[in-house]
């Protein structure tokens, strides 16, 4: 390929730094790699209060569009993570070369609507079966009017999503995904796993003393497993247990505050996160939304020591022989008492060394966009 044939426009839901919650590793690393296999990325950041970010400027161009979260947006049959998202400015920058481009969730395929883009290579990331996502936000909320924008808006993606079909191509994040994809699309869909700052196991060896669940705690998702966690399984430990992660609310501070062995860790700065990851004992993950893949688990998988996960959190990932897998609070607290007593060895990490490559490999996974796009 010369020069000109390297050049991708990339539309990011949200700005992807700090890479510190799933979404936004994703399209970070992901535009790191892509950068450094010699794309010229022209990056497109939909901004809502993470700021213009100085390290993003790496990249061969970087746009930032304000995105309109008014109450009037809501009141569309488009859903409003894409109607928020709709931007002239954007159409008109893409309007300016005749760049293949990737659009970074259902989120940003507004452009797939606009008919002067009709001729356009247009890809989508699919991070979710995002119908499925929102209708399981809206059974886990207890708020009335949130549960009914939950399942407004599952009912509105549902219907949008379609669009997918005016789509060149869709990158699906996970085997399940894929499956789903290559049924409603009709289009050329591939397998393309998470992209993460890691590029080999850097866990270590011997015993932790504690069990760690991570998560950003904003996400309902996240802090509806974090109290299950506290109530159904680390009550009944007799060990150090901590929940690390962005944002928790008050109502989960105080359930922690009741638990003598429950340590709750807001807001820990990357390099502190990592750590917690490495000394863990047991890096614990349950969810209850089998959509997408969690970046956490890739997070905990590439730095800490043994895995334990529900079935929900393994589902189409390929990932479950390198984790402990119940589903039951009772088998929960037998595994993490038994694996309290057992060593991580130089053997499991060269295993998930060799597993994790197989399938999370950054520089493979850009070169397969690339392949795939043709440019």
């Amino acid at each position: 390929m010369n020069d000109t044939d390297y050049h991708l426009h990339v539309i990011a839901f949200d700005v992807p730094y700090p890479a510190n919650y799933g979404g936004v590793i994703d399209v970070f690393y992901r535009v790191k790699a892509l950068s450094e296999a010699g794309v010229k990325v022209h990056l497109h950041c939909f901004e809502y209060g993470r700021g213009e970010q100085e390290i993003l400027n790496r990249c061969h161009e970087v746009k930032y569009y304000k995105r309109d979260t008014s109450f009037v947006k809501q009141l569309s049959l488009t859903p409003f993570i894409v109607n928020s998202r709709r931007s002239e400015e954007l159409v008109n920058d893409l309007l300016k070369d005749d760049y293949p481009i990737l659009c970074e969730g259902l989120h940003t395929t507004s452009v797939l609507l606009d008919k002067r883009l009709k001729n356009r290579k247009i890809y989508v990331r699919a991070h979710n079966v995002e119908h499925d996502y929102y209708h399981a936000l809206g059974e886990s909320e207890s708020c009335g009017w949130k549960r009914f924008f939950y399942y407004a808006e599952a009912w509105k993606l549902k219907r949008y999503e379609p669009i997918l079909k005016n789509a060149a191509g869709v990158f699906a994040i996970s085997q399940k995904d894929l499956e789903y994809f290559e049924t409603k699309c009709n289009k050329n869909v591939t397998l393309v796993p998470g992209f993460s700052a890691a590029d080999s196991v850097c866990s270590e060896t011997g015993r932790g003393d504690f069990v760690l669940y991570h998560g950003n705690l904003s996400v309902k998702e996240n802090e509806i497993a974090a109290k299950w966690l506290i109530e159904k399984v680390f009550a009944e430990l007799d060990l150090r247990c901590i929940i690390a992660g962005l944002n928790p609310d008050e109502k989960l501070q105080r359930l922690a505050e009741k638990h003598s062995n429950v340590t709750l860790v807001a807001n820990p700065d990357d390099a502190e996160m990592i750590d917690l990851l490495r000394q863990a004992q047991v890096n614990i993950l349950v969810t209850n939304q089998p959509t997408g893949l969690k970046l956490k688990l890739l997070n905990a998988l590439y730095n800490g020591r043994f895995c334990l996960v529900n079935s929900d959190m393994v589902k189409g990932t390929s990932l479950e022989s390198l984790c402990v897998v119940a589903d039951e609070p009772e088998q929960m607290i037998a595994e993490i008492n038994r694996l309290m007593e057992e060593d991580f060895t130089e053997d499991d990490i060269e295993e998930r060394d060799a597993q994790m490559r197989q399938l999370y490999d950054n520089v493979a996974n850009a070169q397969k966009i690339i392949e795939t796009i043709q440019f």
